[in-house]
């Protein structure tokens, strides 16, 4: 039986749907487009544990991550983000900033990430993908952290300068700046940008393609693939989400 079958129904935010040893990854919020929130129990704990959980299952092939509705997460849902000062319930939050990158990167099969509208929020998460699909209608920002008055220091700051090269991710990440599909594709950060109605579908053909290679071919590309990403992580991702507790629990004050 696969690993599919015990964690389908555990996340309240991830809808999962397999078929062909292909598994999407669909994030929302009560069935329309994700808010994001940080509270225990969250999309911030599910995700981590959901990668962790596909990482181990024998059976996918190939991992899909998009949303539901018209955005992949446009926006805050503020019932689900801590209000008292986070001096003790930082520890949980570093945990879990560092389970929802690593664990996405301990998937050893190729992902595609299809972004089917605005990404303003964790927008690097399907940015990391092997292969990043984008609807017309999305957009790409960092409307979480410094503009808000929050250090970027979950693994933006070191994805975005990587995507998009030193000098334009530290200007994206200061200025809140918004991609459009289009220009994050002439940047490098989107591979191809597709009708709304046309997005999974693309996504799911390139997913055929790349499970009819030999299974341990697609494994190991993604590994060499992920390998220098998870090295820098692993030496700057708990630094920076230190420095972002320490700066927010200044502000509490």
């Amino acid at each position: 039986m696969s690993c599919f079958d015990t964690y389908a129904t555990r996340f309240a935010n991830i809808e999962l749907f397999q078929r062909d040893g292909i598994l999407q990854m669909s994030l929302h919020t009560n069935g329309g487009a994700l808010q994001w929130g940080a509270l225990d129990g969250s999309i911030h704990t599910q995700l981590g544990e959901c990668f962790r959980e596909i990482a181990r299952d024998p059976d996918v092939r190939v991992l899909i991550i998009t949303g539901k509705g018209d955005a992949f997460c446009a926006g805050m849902n503020f019932q689900e983000i801590p209000q008292e000062p986070m001096a003790h319930g930082w520890h949980r939050l570093l945990r879990e900033g560092k389970d929802l990158l690593m664990n996405l990167l301990d998937i050893e099969v190729p992902v595609i990430g299809a972004i089917n509208g605005p990404a303003y929020i964790h927008a690097e998460i399907p940015a990391l993908s092997d292969i990043v699909l984008a609807s017309e209608t999305a957009e790409l920002a960092d409307m979480a952290h410094f503009i808000h008055g929050v250090v970027p220091g979950d693994g933006v700051q070191v994805v975005w300068p990587m995507l998009l090269g030193t000098n334009r991710g530290r200007y994206f990440l200061l200025t809140g700046q918004r991609l459009s599909a289009i220009e994050a594709q002439a940047l490098g950060v989107v591979a191809e940008v597709l009708p709304a109605d046309q997005l999974l579908e693309r996504a799911w053909a390139l997913a055929h393609d790349i499970a009819r290679q030999p299974a341990l071919t697609a494994r190991y590309t993604r590994v060499a693939f992920t390998q220098p990403i998870k090295r820098r992580l692993l030496d700057e991702l708990g630094h920076g989400l230190a420095l972002e507790g320490l700066a927010t629990i200044a502000m509490s004050h």
